[in-house]
């Protein structure tokens, strides 16, 4: 598959979830089923035109289209969508879909824009432990983003509860119980996800540089944001940070991610930056 093929997969891509969004838009504000219905088709689409373009790359090029900023970012929206898709499959969080369908039009916009520079193949990017870690560190992270979209939904409803005057959100938005059971959900599972995809990488580093941890940049702020999500999950279960506490600091937990997978690389350097150049 050449290279105008791919474009031409990940545009298609983008439109459909561009479409989506805007379906899921006007779901929010006229909630309309049809709506829904006909956005989260649009994006189930987007996710498996997307996933066939980088599986075709893949088996073309022999290698996993991670190899720079624009790759990454791709690769990134399609663990988030597919994510999702398992979301809302197990709580039917039709709601959701506005904050991913926006997450991914915007991610798609930049992957479009950012030029896709042809990079030197790399032997040692290779193997089922570098593989594992790749797909367990994207899908752990596109969990954890899901956390932090379920907890914007809850700061939202919160508000509209707690005011005399519920306003916009209030009859659009689903219980407290519910957004917060979604958010733990998402929290646990990319908790999961994200420690084992950790452990492949050290493994992969052993096999590769002869050591588990080498102080790159990366390393250090991944091993950061999993102790943050550590000391939110220990907090849930011993210390009752449920609701409100729960969804503020998964929210800032987001928001260590977006830097850890994006700032890290750009801004402070390490053998990873390779993926954003």
């Amino acid at each position: 598959m050449n290279p105008q093929t791919t474009q031409m997969g990940l545009q298609i891509t983008t439109v459909l979830y561009f479409l989506s969004m805007a379906g899921y838009v006007l779901f929010l504000f006229n909630q309309k089923k049809i709506y829904q219905k006909s956005a989260f088709r649009l994006i189930s689409l987007a996710i498996v035109v997307h996933l066939i373009s980088m599986m075709v790359y893949t088996m073309a090029t022999r290698q996993v289209p991670i190899q720079n900023l624009s790759q990454s970012l791709s690769l990134a929206a399609l663990a988030l969508g597919g994510m999702f898709l398992i979301v809302q499959y197990k709580f039917d969080l039709k709601i959701l879909g506005v904050f991913v369908s926006l997450m991914l039009s915007a991610v798609m916009l930049a992957v479009l824009m950012i030029p896709d520079v042809p990079v030197e193949q790399n032997a040692a990017l290779k193997g089922f432990w570098f593989y594992a870690h790749i797909l367990l560190v994207f899908t752990g992270e596109a969990s954890l983003a899901l956390a932090g979209g379920a907890g914007i939904l809850y700061l939202l409803q919160e508000k509209g509860i707690k005011t005399k005057s519920p306003g916009f959100f209030f009859k659009r938005l689903p219980s407290l119980d519910l957004l917060d059971n979604v958010g733990y959900t998402c929290l646990t599972t990319g908790f999961a996800l994200l420690t084992i995809g950790l452990v492949a990488g050290f493994i992969y580093a052993k096999a590769i540089w002869g050591r588990f941890w080498s102080w790159d940049p990366k390393e250090v702020f991944s091993v950061g944001t999993w102790l943050v999500y550590a000391a939110l999950l220990h907090l849930r279960m011993y210390s009752g940070w449920r609701g409100r506490k729960s969804a503020i600091m998964t929210l800032i937990g987001f928001l260590i991610v977006v830097f850890t997978f994006l700032g890290v690389n750009l801004l402070v350097g390490g053998h990873h930056q390779a993926f954003t150049k």
